[in-house]
Parts: C-alpha cells; sequence; structure tokens
C-alpha cells in the first residue's frame, strides 16, 4: 500500500519550490495510492487535485479544502459519491472508469452550487435506464455531464418523467449490489484458492500462474494487480564487482587528534571570537531538522546531516554542557555556539568586532 507522505508531496510539488503551504496545484497520478489522507491538512489552498489513475476505495479526508475547484479521481477503485459536501468551491468532478453502482449518492453533490462539469462516463451506474434524465435533475447546476453540455430542453423534458426514473433506478441498485455482493464473495474465493495453489511454488511460477488465470473486473483484482506489477518492477540489490568501493571517513588520525570532515558537501562559516566559537552549516531550507544530528565535545564539534558526518577539530577546548544550536525559520541555517573554557570576557566599550571576530569559509566541494 502507498501512502501519501509529506515527501511525495513535496517531490509533486517542485514547481512551487517544494513548498506545500502555498500548494495550489498537487498531481499525484499513477502512485498506487489506496488512501486519501495528509493533504486536507497539508495544502488547504489547493485549487487543483489529480488523484486519476490510483486505487483509492473511497472519497475521504477532503473537508478542509474549502477553495478546491477541480478533482480528478478517475480510474480509481470508488463504488459511492460522499463527503464533497463541504467543498463549496467545487466545479468540476471527474470520476471516469471507476465502480459508482449506487447512483443516488450523486445527490450528495447538491449542495456543491458552484458545481458545472461531472465525468461519470465507464461506470456501472451510467446503464441505468434514465442515467442521464436522473443526473440532470438532480443536480440543477450542472452545464455538462460527461463532457455534453446540457440543454434547456433537456432538462425541462427530464424533470417530468423524474419520479418514475427515479423508481426505476432504486431498483437497478438494489439488483447491481446483489451482484456486487456476490462477486465479493467470488474474488475472495478464488484468492483464496490461488494462495493454496502457489503456495509450493518459486517466485517465477507464483507469477506466471497468477497472470495466466482468469480474474473478474472488480476492484479487489486491480489492488492484486496493481501489486503484482510492483513486484514486478522493483529491482533486487545487487552489488556491482566493478563498482569502486564506497569511501569510509576516518575521524580520529592514531594521537586522538580530530579530523575536520565534511562528507555532506555542506558550506559552513566558522566564527573564533574571543569568550566563544561559533559555527554555521547552511543547511538545506526545507531539511527536517529530524535528520540532523549534534555532538559537541571538549575538542570537536560533529553534525550528521542525513547520515553523513561533518566533523571540524576546535583549537581551543569548550564547555559542552553551555554550548547551544538553533535554526533559523527562514533560512534553515544550523547555528551552533560553544562557550570556550578558557575565553576572555569582552567588554562593551572599546570593542573592535573585526579584530575580535574571524570568519572562515569554505566553498562546496
Amino acid at each position: 500500500m502507498v501512502k501519501i507522505t509529506e515527501e511525495l508531496v513535496r517531490k509533486r510539488s517542485e514547481h512551487n519550490e517544494r513548498m506545500i503551504g502555498t500548494l495550489q496545484e498537487l498531481s499525484l497520478h499513477q502512485e498506487n495510492i489506496e488512501k486519501i489522507e495528509h493533504i486536507h491538512n497539508w495544502c488547504k489552498d489547493l485549487k487543483i487535485l489529480l488523484l486519476q489513475s490510483n486505487l483509492i476505495g473511497k472519497i475521504e479526508n477532503l473537508w478542509k479544502l474549502k477553495k478546491l475547484e477541480y478533482l480528478n479521481l478517475a480510474i480509481n477503485n470508488i463504488e459511492i459519491i460522499e463527503n464533497l459536501e463541504k467543498l463549496e468551491s467545487l466545479q468540476k468532478l471527474d470520476l471516469t472508469l471507476n465502480f459508482i453502482g449506487d447512483l443516488t449518492s450523486v445527490e450528495s453533490l447538491r449542495d456543491n452550487y458552484n458545481l458545472r462539469e461531472l465525468i461519470l462516463t465507464g461506470n456501472p451506474c451510467t446503464d441505468y435506464p434514465g442515467y442521464r434524465e436522473f443526473v440532470v435533475t438532480v443536480l440543477p447546476q450542472l452545464t455538462q455531464l460527461d463532457c455534453t453540455d446540457i440543454t434547456r430542453t433537456e432538462r425541462i423534458l427530464a424533470a417530468k418523467c423524474f419520479p418514475d426514473i427515479r423508481q426505476g433506478i432504486i431498483q437497478r441498485q438494489v439488483q447491481y449490489k446483489i451482484r456486487r455482493d456476490e462477486q465479493k464473495i467470488r474474488v475472495m474465493q478464488q484468492l483464496e484458492e490461488d494462495a493454496k495453489a502457489r503456495q509450493h511454488l518459486s517466485d517465477e511460477e507464483r507469477t506466471k500462474l497468477f497472470w495466466d488465470s482468469k480474474s473478474e473486473h472488480s476492484p479487489e483484482m486491480r489492488v492484486q494487480i496493481a501489486r503484482q506489477h510492483s513486484k514486478a518492477h522493483e529491482i533486487p540489490p545487487t552489488c556491482d564487482p566493478l563498482a569502486p568501493p564506497k569511501r569510509t571517513f576516518k575521524l580520529f588520525s592514531s594521537s586522538g587528534r580530530a579530523f575536520c570532515i565534511n562528507e555532506p558537501k555542506i558550506d559552513f562559516q566558522f566564527r573564533d571570537n574571543p569568550d566563544s566559537f561559533e559555527l554555521e552549516l547552511l543547511v538545506y531550507r526545507f531539511l527536517d531538522t529530524a535528520h540532523l544530528s549534534i555532538d559537541v565535545q571538549p575538542n570537536y564539534v560533529r553534525v550528521s546531516v542525513k547520515k553523513k558526518i561533518f566533523q571540524l577539530a576546535l583549537d581551543e577546548e569548550v564547555k559542552c554542557d553551555e554550548s547551544m544550536s538553533q535554526r533559523s525559520e527562514i533560512t534553515g541555517h544550523l547555528l551552533i555556539k560553544m562557550p570556550k573554557l578558557h575565553g576572555k570576557i569582552v567588554k562593551e566599550s572599546g570593542f573592535n568586532s573585526k579584530d575580535a571576530v574571524k570568519v572562515v569559509e569554505k566553498d562546496k566541494k
């Protein structure tokens, strides 16, 4: 199961400098996502949300997206239209090629007064007699249904026969619900039988048996097919004998002296004040603080940046217990202040900062 993570959302928001708080358009198509989550808390300014070609089975966790205008959930496993009532800015909803059999669930869209376009092509409910007349009457705010304009004449004629059409659709829904329940039972039995048949087979034989066997068109089988595709595209870890060995950094000399190491190749500034040392690491602005680890010792300071070591030897001993670190909320830079053990007290009068502070800058290598 693929989950919606912060890293995935930031990856898909490169056009917005990976900032998700002000994101207005987000595309998470073809990710094998099975559940909608977190987006309504991270991206409240979204106007366009594209979630087509996934494995989403339920419309949920979108109620905070008050500015959302276009929602694309085509080619998923949705069986009922729900939880969209609070999307007051919604103008277009695409539910192409899902498994919606409950046509009366479109009545939940009545309060979406800005909704103008609805696409249900490829769903079981579109085969019901009177499908189009029912939707046109239930949702008078629509101007297009399945990419076809709704005329005034069509709306008037549909309203005349609406009671009979609705009764017939309810009967069709009951029949479809019975068939769908029977299908769920058959699919579960088929999966159990296939699991027993493949129990003593190799991975290659199991894969071949899966693709050779017949299956029904259902949400459950779509999930199984997606998982088989994922397994087929997984690249097993291999060790290239011709690849150069990974470099290992030596932290200390034989005498115990700490080496200066910049494994993450990050820019930094070092200030030698009369009473303290200051180290400023110009870390990436959007790097999570959880990926940073700081260790201040009397003769050196070590910072782990995403498990890569930055180490700097100090000429004088520092007070480890009184050392402090802070990170800028604007630039993301990390500042470490380390008081010297035998530092000089600087008086404010007559103090020349140019003589007392030495800044050392190293370019990124």
